[in-house]
């Protein structure tokens, strides 16, 4: 079967688009990468990764050339089988659709939702486009042949509108970080945080949460915006934070075995509420104990498996309490991480995912 991914917004190693689904694919398929970089093509683990070029100017002349030179290239190749994963390409998936190819389209977050928080969007605009996206998902749900998704609350939503929907969990990959076996005693680091830095993601409550208890965070991932930089900058406990930058697979291992506690405390934000952060189980299947956001979705891989602490995110005392209860108690703190190790490894890996999406491709 010719399977081909695109995508107009993210990178070309997207962790759950070429790390995870095309290279599960690739294990069976013949697929293909389709993404707009200006990288340059190339072939990568079995996946021919096509770069039609990176548009400059406004958003919506990126959105709509980008949109154009991806279905160029997808009558080009002529594939069985299109999953796209960006709400931008929807009329492109519907387009395809019309072609006689089989389309998938695969729905990482609850766009509607997510349309509420965008900073470029004016606050009275956002209502009405979150209406018009919820209407657009559910017409092209019903114009294509089955949806991905990246939790089971988004999948019920679409299962309204097609019954071949599944939740595709982005799980972690088990062989990458069963590598993190360290003894606790010899975890030097104190917190970590991984994943985009943002106001939205939590980074200003978790900073204010430092100077309480003289708490000290190692910070990885790439910010949001220049003004989150100029914050973290010029924030009074910046001295108690070390960046490293944007970390590969290998680094971010590494980073994880030296950690005492893994923080995921995104803000209470309508997408936020339902989704499933891949740091938080990343975190978990490193061993460490977490201290996450106490959200109804998360409580399931929290509290259920008592792998870590949940606060109100918005609190830098209640953060920083966490935090500071844990590492005054080690034995429980490394009893925690194991916890959370445990579960991942029985239930919550990538490994199992892959067979689902395997089946679910042979279903459509």
């Amino acid at each position: 079967m010719r399977i081909c991914h695109i995508t107009s917004v993210h990178p070309r190693y997207d962790i759950r688009i070429f790390v995870k689904e095309c290279k599960a694919l690739a294990t069976a398929h013949e697929v293909s990468l389709i993404v707009a970089d200006s990288l340059g093509n190339e072939y990568k683990d079995g996946i021919n990764i096509i770069d039609i070029g990176k548009v400059t100017g406004g958003r919506l002349k990126r959105m709509l050339l980008t949109a154009r030179a991806i279905y160029s290239q997808v009558m080009e190749l002529q594939p069985h089988v299109v999953h796209f994963h960006d709400p931008e390409l929807m009329s492109i998936g519907r387009k395809i659709a019309a072609q006689g190819i089989k389309v998938i389209y695969d729905v990482h977050e609850d766009v509607p939702k997510q349309v509420m928080n965008k900073h470029w969007i004016p606050k009275l605009l956002r209502p009405v486009i979150s209406s018009v996206v919820a209407w657009q998902e559910k017409y092209t749900a019903q114009k294509i042949s089955g949806i991905v998704a990246a939790t089971e609350i988004i999948a019920n939503r679409f299962k309204k509108y097609n019954q071949h929907t599944t939740a595709i969990h982005n799980y972690p990959i088990l062989a990458e970080l069963t590598k993190v076996d360290v003894v606790w005693e010899a975890r030097n680091l104190e917190l970590c945080y991984l994943g985009s830095i943002s106001e939205t993601r939590g980074i200003i409550p978790l900073l204010d949460a430092l100077g309480q208890k003289n708490l000290t965070l190692e910070l990885a991932g790439p910010y949001s915006n220049t003004e989150i930089t100029t914050k973290i900058e010029q924030h009074a406990n910046r001295n108690l934070v070390h960046y490293h930058g944007i970390l590969n697979r290998d680094a971010v291992t590494k980073l994880l075995s030296q950690v005492k506690i893994g923080i995921v405390t995104l803000l209470p934000t309508p997408s936020y509420v339902e989704s499933l952060p891949i740091k938080l189980l990343e975190y978990m299947l490193a061993g460490i104990p977490v201290v996450a956001s106490d959200f109804k979705l998360w409580q399931q891989y929290v509290k259920a498996n008592n792998c870590g602490l949940m606060v109100n995110p918005e609190n830098p005392t209640e953060i920083a309490k966490a935090c500071s209860y844990l590492l005054e108690n080690p034995a429980l703190a490394k009893q925690m991480g194991e916890n959370g190790r445990q579960a991942v490894m029985k239930h919550y890996t990538w490994e199992q995912e892959q067979k689902k999406l395997l089946v679910f491709y042979h279903s459509i």
